[in-house]
């Protein structure tokens, strides 16, 4: 077992702002980098006051893309009410459901945030859940159901955690993922994003793949204007690196372009998905006109899974862009998860 820390902070009280009684508990727990090295993540764990007797479901949440800086992590925002997804996070415990929410290697804990680093996100999103539930305060059972979700950073973690689950956590009873607009292929998001709106997120990846792996000496192929960025993106969140980052093209911060390198190619070949089947059924979901996260980008996925046999159900968001997607397929893929906590058989769509 991995054991639990169980912080000051939270230590058992109620969430700001949320209509449903809840206690919640800051934890560190131990978890996997990208590479297979022990470390330790932080993260919240929410559990609903209602009296519920009996196995409690669990979801472990990735949220979206907060920022690089400490500031910036789940943990340090739902005390505050100030967490992005807290909203979206309230609607599942008004189901009755436990929430743990990692905060991700990095963030909130020391060194960088390893930003878009599949494999390390699939370990602390996994990793989450199994702290929760060893957490005494929680009354979480080590065999109660588990469902995973997440959308956009969130999507790439939940998605690394399906794939993972079946040879990292095969002890933990996932009932499904559901996980949406994902950026599933790093280098055919950035190539996208290269001198568009969502250009910030490229030059965030590479600061989050650089903390992972320091051999790619990120530093080293930037100009004094790039440096200034990702020193920048470093310290803030997500807001406001959106609107500083937004436009800027690889070519104009950088000396080389690090994309065109084969170290680095490889290193984001290390966070593509698609090439292990997730051993619970999925439901996946993408906006058609998703302006950072290609929609082909999420197609191919769905693909890549069909192919190996997995049970996904799809989902298309006909109406709206990348970040509205998160909101307006919410009430869909809880009832999904909700249907496999009853266990109720999936229709994957392949």
């Amino acid at each position: 077992g991995r054991p639990v820390v169980d912080l000051p902070g939270l230590g058992g009280g109620g969430l700001p702002g949320q209509p449903t009684a809840t206690k919640a508990w800051k934890i560190h727990y131990r978890s996997t980098t990208a590479d297979g090295a022990p470390n330790v993540v932080s993260g919240t764990v929410i559990v609903p006051q209602d009296g519920r007797t009996g196995p409690r479901p669990l979801i472990t949440y990735a949220v979206g893309t907060v920022g690089l800086g400490d500031a910036c992590a789940p943990s340090a925002n739902f005390p505050h009410g100030t967490g992005l997804e807290a909203n979206l996070i309230q609607q599942l415990t008004w189901r009755g459901w436990a929430v743990v929410v990692t905060d991700y290697e990095g963030l909130g804990t020391p060194g960088t945030h390893t930003y878009t680093v599949g494999p390390s996100a699939g370990h602390a999103v996994l990793d989450a859940a199994r702290a929760a539930q060893r957490l005494p305060e929680a009354g979480l059972s080590t065999d109660g159901p588990v469902g995973i979700m997440g959308y956009s950073q969130g999507g790439q973690a939940s998605s690394w955690a399906a794939e993972l689950q079946g040879s990292y956590a095969p002890e933990l009873k996932v009932k499904g993922t559901a996980t949406g607009g994902v950026p599933a292929d790093l280098q055919r998001v950035a190539a996208f994003n290269d001198g568009s709106y969502g250009s910030g997120l490229v030059f965030m990846a590479a600061a989050g793949q650089d903390a992972a792996f320091p051999e790619l000496k990120l530093d080293s192929y930037l100009n004094p204007q790039g440096k200034a960025l990702v020193d920048f993106f470093r310290q803030n969140c997500v807001a406001v690196d959106a609107t500083v980052g937004s436009f800027k093209r690889i070519s104009d911060l950088t000396t080389t372009d690090p994309l065109e390198r084969p170290e680095w190619q490889a290193r984001l070949n290390q966070s593509k998905l698609g090439r292990t089947a997730p051993a619970a059924p999925v439901y996946q979901y993408h906006a058609l006109g998703d302006e950072l996260i290609p929609y082909a980008v999420g197609r191919s996925l769905r693909a890549d899974w069909c192919a190996r046999g997995a049970d996904v159900q799809w989902s298309t968001i006909w109406v709206g862009e990348h970040v509205s997607g998160v909101i307006t397929e919410a009430y869909a893929a809880q009832e999904w998860l909700a249907d496999r906590f009853a266990g109720r058989a999936a229709h994957g769509t392949c």
